[in-house]
């Protein structure tokens, strides 16, 4: 779906004029093209490709703004921001996610793309997203460190031949399953080697506190500037749910929960297990994997008091460093519009923020769940955590050890709730003093 050259130029003209850069394919008066270093991390087969499309599109139609692609990895981009951020060499275009951004603007190494970034593109991402890269500004105020362009939801994938045979209702999403038929359902699946759900839960603390806004659950309450850990009868409610299908009504199999979330996908093809709560992107491999005639189907996010979820963006921002910072707004927009967004989104299997995305044929096919996957989106909302200083070590010293032991059917809810929180607060009692 490559856009045409004519389109593509007209498209940059105007997103550069948006920007107050000039023409699109405006060059310094030395003649020399200005040149951007793009960081990216897409790993994905589908997603490189279509990153680098990307890139090649914008350099064949702005020869006077060359973009180079610099492929990242998730699993150092951290430590290499950092170096290259106090070497003052950081490239001018970081991809990302939106709860890194939050301690690389308060160090001051991300630009303020509050007043850079186009209407066009600002109306077209709802606000939701742009609160996941909203942080303080270090002035007073709340800068916009990023431009979010691709959010995860929390579905459910399912074996069709069992859900037929059970004679169950299909949820949309427009008429989504609550938790309670969740259970009900999971039960009637439960038969025999098949367990109705498999949770895997070897990183349980994500999954949950995104889960726990179905019922108005936060973990975190701020007050008079200061954040602590909550954990109130909104929050157990999604715990005490989980627990229960484990070791109440057994529809869950305890030997997948030390899984990661791909790993109950051999015994879910094998029937062993009637349906996975999983990220969207899993679909991904459900497709590649699923054995000949295995038919499978993705059903909309569980409902609670709301259909809520807690997101996380993927997100773009500029090195507060760069050389060329409008150019780079510039390159942005025109990667992160509608159509491109949509490219994204199908070569990660996530979902877009773009409004105009969302609707593209592209990814609103029934094929593979892509119109219940994407529709999930409208459910998404700022996660309660990612604005926590300190989330990150409360999350790994204290959150998963105590999650996995109240899972593991090792402490009671009311004693995972008291470490949560008293824990929880001496830890995050250090990152606000």
């Amino acid at each position: 779906m490559r856009m045409k050259s004519a389109l593509a130029a007209a498209a940059i003209v105007a997103l550069t004029a948006a920007c107050g850069g000039g023409g699109a394919e405006q060059e310094p008066s030395s003649g020399e093209p200005v040149k951007l270093d793009f960081l990216s991390l897409a790993w994905q087969k589908e997603s490189v490709e279509a990153n680098k499309q990307l890139v090649e599109e914008w350099n064949k139609a702005n020869p006077g703004i060359q973009v180079t692609y610099v492929q990242g990895s998730w699993d150092t981009v951290n430590d290499q921001l950092v170096t290259s951020f106090e070497g003052g060499d950081a490239p001018d275009v970081i991809h990302d996610d939106s709860p890194a951004l939050s301690g690389f603007a308060a160090k001051g190494y991300l630009l303020d793309l509050k007043e850079k970034v186009p209407a066009e593109l600002k109306s077209d991402i709802p606000q939701p997203a742009w609160d996941t890269v909203t942080f303080d500004d270090g002035k007073g105020g709340e800068g916009v460190f990023g431009v979010p362009f691709l959010q995860e939801s929390q579905v459910i994938i399912a074996n069709k031949k069992l859900l037929d045979a059970a004679k169950v209702r299909i949820p949309t999403s427009e008429e989504p399953w609550t938790w309670d038929e969740f259970a009900d359902i999971s039960k009637k699946l439960t038969k025999g080697d098949t367990h109705g759900v498999a949770w895997p839960m070897k990183s349980p603390v994500n999954k949950t506190l995104n889960l726990a806004l179905n019922f108005g659950g936060t973990f975190f309450q701020t007050t008079g500037g200061k954040t602590t850990v909550k954990v109130g009868a909104e929050e157990k409610e999604v715990l005490q749910r989980i627990h229960d299908q484990l070791y109440k009504d057994k529809s869950a199999d305890t030997a997948a929960l030390g899984m990661g979330t791909a790993d109950p996908l051999p015994g879910f093809f094998a029937d062993k297990y009637a349906m996975l709560p999983v990220g969207v992107f899993l679909r991904q491999q459900v497709a590649e994997q699923a054995p000949d005639g295995f038919e499978w189907v993705t059903l909309p996010p569980l409902k609670g008091v709301s259909a809520e979820q807690g997101a996380v963006s993927q997100t773009l921002s500029v090195a507060a460093d760069s050389k060329h910072p409008d150019e780079a707004v510039t390159f942005i927009s025109f990667f992160l519009n509608g159509p491109n967004q949509a490219k994204l989104a199908k070569g990660d299997w996530l979902l877009p923020t773009s409004v105009k995305a969302a609707s593209d044929p592209v990814i609103t096919t029934e094929e593979n769940g892509w119109d219940v996957a994407t529709a999930s989106g409208k459910n998404l909302v700022v996660a309660p955590f990612l604005k926590v200083n300190g989330f990150d070590e409360w999350k790994s010293k204290v959150a998963t050890p105590v999650l996995q032991e109240f899972y593991g059917n090792k402490i009671t809810i009311d004693e995972a709730a008291k470490r949560l929180v008293d824990d929880g607060n001496k830890v995050l009692e250090r990152y606000q003093r």
